[in-house]
């Protein structure tokens, strides 16, 4: 016989505990997995048990980590007054997002900025999931493809100047998706070798000779 997956329930119970319990047997799933709201802590009454009145919960499936992004991304770009179409593809530790609509220069901002901070800020979200393990990187109009194109152009150039003179160079502070593109660009590179340093937003790499 199939049974139903059950995404949301409200019980009651002589205690919020025994509520909750009772909600997640039903549910077969873990604490961690829920969302738990207090409906009524319940009574145990003045006397005897006159006027007790029992405890309710309601326990609800927290939404995937993928499931997350994606609403947050509808509602911010809603709030931006955008209606987008978002297509994700998991690739190894990186979901990638695409946008796609009218007005996705708006988005963009400039040199980036934009689409940088809505990167950010989601990752944030992502991390609140207990995902921190999966990076967001997200595009529309092929930017990033476009940006890493002149990434890769900048690590090979700036890495020809540290083979020159062997002096490190420090670059501007990058996103994780830029820093892996300069780092990757180098990875083989026999007389440099690339490193991370700063703190968030403001992380940067610095090329090395070895």
């Amino acid at each position: 016989m199939e049974t139903t997956k059950v995404d949301c329930i409200e019980r009651l119970a002589p205690t919020v505990e025994q509520a909750t319990e009772e909600a997640l047997n039903i549910m077969g799933v873990t604490k961690d997995k829920v969302r738990i709201t207090v409906l009524d802590e319940g009574s145990k009454g003045v006397f005897l048990g006159i006027g007790s009145r029992p405890a309710k919960v309601r326990v609800e499936m927290k939404p995937s980590p993928v499931e997350a992004v994606k609403e947050f991304l509808r509602e911010v770009t809603l709030a931006m007054g955008l209606t987008v179409n978002i297509e994700m593809i998991m690739k190894e530790k990186f979901l990638n997002v695409n946008l796609t609509g009218e007005n996705m220069g708006i988005l963009i901002g400039k040199r980036g900025q934009t689409l940088d901070a809505l990167q950010y800020i989601t990752n944030l979200a992502v991390g609140r999931h207990g995902e921190l393990n999966m990076n967001v990187v997200i595009d529309t109009e092929n930017y990033r493809r476009r940006r890493r194109d002149t990434l890769e152009t900048l690590a090979k150039t700036i890495a020809r100047k540290v083979r020159d003179r062997r002096e490190s160079v420090k670059l501007e502070p990058m996103t994780r998706f830029e820093r892996h593109v300069i780092h990757t660009v180098l990875q083989y590179d026999k007389q440099v070798k690339t490193s991370s340093d700063g703190s968030e937003p403001y992380r940067y790499v610095v090329i090395s000779p070895k």
